[in-house]
């Protein structure tokens, strides 16, 4: 590089200093480029609009060890993600995109709060759930009342395999039952459901299963069930319909020992299970945890549900001291006296010959093959809950 008569002084640029070129004289001049108060603002937002107004830049500003401030651009890539995690509610479906680039993309969206916000919450965690499954939620354990507060984000999570809602306070209202567990949409993923501490009744059990025997949709292909709640007798009758069912926990309802004994022989016969000789650690809530993409955006929920106005402390604690005192959890006295009552399914291969085995097969067929009236045989109570939907 050289500096003619023609041209002015050349300057170039090495290693982040800049100096002057000259093919003749060693000496640069004396005058400098900028003044040492110069300064520049980059903008990115050419137009005054609103929408524009939240728009992060694409550019990424550092220092070098000398401190000037150096900048570069932000990959495609990155532009990209960032520009669809800011639109992700408006994305249509997420099916067939790759798992790892739908991973960044969920991460990116909850860094810009799409899954707290009420407004874009619960269509961004549909449009990851529709696409990616259980790897966005397999495992749902709530522990604050966030059921109404998240009914409809909670919704989303069609691929849960363990649903843990112990103390979350459902009772028997039947538009809140009906709403998470609606009768036309199949919970086949769920294999282990965690219900106790909810104030259910024999009215409550009836609406939770009956789109299961009805409809066979729902719960249908459940393997674990807790049940502590005040049931009776009669609220015992509508847990046939799980066909699948593995181990039962019914502590703390209203079933006693003499009617487990007696009257509700031929029930546990029916369903092939026996009385555990020991508590099943299953019913110990130890291993029940929420996993998946979308754990920190439950704990973030949870946290936002505890920083509630102190003008609604009162009524939420005393709904806790409520399911406390027929729990058992707040007096130790009460806990003392709960019996574990833990049942488990028969291994037919095990317990039974092969001749019975055979006729229960039999036996299931027959059903199978029987009119959908004779097989289902509702009551007028299921039919008035059908017209209810």
């Amino acid at each position: 590089m050289y500096v003619s008569e023609d041209c002015g002084a050349v300057y170039v640029r090495e290693k982040g200093e800049l100096r002057y070129v000259s093919a003749d004289r060693n000496d640069a001049p004396q005058h400098r480029l900028f003044t040492r108060d110069f300064s520049f603002q980059l903008c990115t937002d050419t137009l005054p609009s609103a929408s524009h107004t939240n728009r992060r830049d694409h550019f990424i500003f550092t220092y070098n060890k000398e401190g000037s401030l150096r900048y570069t651009v932000k990959s495609l890539f990155d532009i990209s993600l960032q520009f669809i995690a800011d639109h992700i509610e408006h994305v249509d479906s997420l099916v067939g995109f790759p798992e790892q680039m739908a991973d960044k993309l969920f991460s990116a969206a909850e860094e810009r709060h799409k899954f707290t916000a009420p407004q874009t919450a619960p269509r961004a965690l549909q449009v990851f759930c529709e696409a990616c499954g259980e790897l966005v939620l397999r495992s749902l354990c709530l522990r604050y009342l966030l059921i109404s507060e998240r009914l409809e984000e909670i919704r989303q999570f069609q691929s849960l395999e363990c649903l843990d809602l112990y103390g979350c306070r459902l009772g028997d209202n039947h538009e809140r039952i009906h709403f998470l567990f609606p009768p036309h949409i199949s919970l086949f993923s769920v294999v282990c459901f965690f219900i106790g501490a909810n104030c259910l009744s024999d009215a409550g059990l009836q609406r939770l299963t009956a789109p299961v025997r009805v409809m066979k949709k729902g719960l249908e292909n459940l393997q674990l069930l807790e049940l502590s709640n005040p049931i009776t007798e009669k609220g015992l009758g509508y847990l046939t319909c799980f066909k699948t069912l593995q181990k039962l926990d019914i502590s703390g309802t209203n079933v006693t020992v003499t009617q487990l004994k007696w009257s509700l022989k031929g029930f546990f016969r029916k369903m092939r299970m026996v009385l555990s000789e020991t508590p099943l650690k299953e019913f110990g809530h130890s291993d029940c945890k929420t996993e998946g993409w979308a754990e920190q955006v439950i704990n973030q929920w949870e946290i936002t549900a505890s920083e509630v106005p102190k003008k609604d402390y009162k009524p939420r604690t005393n709904a806790l001291q409520t399911l406390n005192s027929w729990s058992g959890t707040s007096d130790t006295t009460k806990k003392d006296k709960v019996v574990a009552i833990h049942f488990h399914k028969i291994d037919l291969c095990g317990t039974s010959s092969a001749a019975e085995h055979n006729t229960h097969s039999s036996t299931v067929a027959a059903q199978s093959s029987a009119p959908l009236s004779k097989r289902q045989s509702l009551s007028a109570e299921d039919l008035d809950l059908l017209n209810s939907y």
